[in-house]
């Protein structure tokens, strides 16, 4: 059984389809890349499916069990964790602050405790901030712990976006273009990221614009156009494929 799986999945806009009847599965352990041009229906693809838009019609499907429509933060409890095209941090809060705020989620201290400052708060303190230096560790960020989220480079963001997110414990995350603006040295540091992630069990679904990184380490890949499938397969089956190369470049080779 796939870890997550779409049927029919369909949102209109003003009668226009953004995401037309896709079909889409995603087997656990695996990095399944999803790629398309600008405006092809990537980013309300992984929207419809976190449950940030509700679909027209169609059914999303997590570890067996129906969750279309269900809230964000309910699929975040169950191990379905997303990040953005942009961004969502605490920009005035430290590095350890952001990581904090994600593993509350898991791990909730009670007000009273909080404001009591009760031995369990305590210990339930000193195991968060030993979580957080653990994530912190994945993505390289350990030795910028009390840095200020707006004091970073642009690629410092995308890792702590991920340790924001890995604290919520996912059992699958899906990323939606974090290699946007990152260099050459960061994009690889991204791609080794990423294989640890599925290495230590993480099942990712990537939505990006770097064919390099996707075509390196994606084990199958789902091409959008207009909202539609229009092709999916190896990355290798992926890049000789002639509709992909249309949509992309608009017009076949050698005409």
């Amino acid at each position: 059984m796939p870890i997550l799986q779409t049927d029919g999945l369909t949102k209109l806009f003003g009668g226009l389809s953004a995401v037309d009847d896709l079909d889409l599965r995603v087997e656990e352990g695996e990095i399944m890349g999803l790629i398309g041009p600008n405006g092809s229906g990537k980013t309300t693809a992984l929207n419809l499916i976190t449950g940030f838009i509700k679909p027209t019609r169609g059914v999303v499907t997590y570890q067996g069990e129906n969750i279309t429509g269900a809230q964000p933060h309910d699929l975040a409890r169950i191990g379905l964790v997303r990040t953005f095209q942009i961004t969502t941090l605490f920009e005035n809060l430290t590095v350890r602050d952001n990581v904090l705020h994600g593993s509350h989620l898991n791990n909730p201290t009670s007000l009273i405790g909080s404001l009591t400052r009760s031995r369990k708060y305590r210990e339930q303190c000193a195991v968060l901030e030993e979580q957080v230096q653990e994530f912190l560790a994945i993505v390289g960020l350990d030795g910028r712990i009390d840095a200020v989220a707006r004091d970073l480079s642009a690629g410092e963001h995308r890792y702590l976006e991920i340790a924001v997110a890995l604290a919520a414990r996912p059992r699958m995350l899906m990323l939606d273009e974090p290699a946007t603006g990152l260099n050459p040295e960061e994009a690889r540091f991204l791609m080794d990221l990423i294989r640890t992630l599925r290495d230590q069990g993480v099942t990712v679904l990537l939505v990006e614009h770097n064919m390099r990184l996707i075509t390196n380490i994606c084990t199958r890949i789902t091409v959008l156009n207009f909202g539609a499938k229009i092709a999916e397969g190896t990355p290798e089956e992926i890049v000789g494929n002639e509709d992909v190369v249309t949509a992309y470049l608009g017009k076949r080779r050698g005409a």
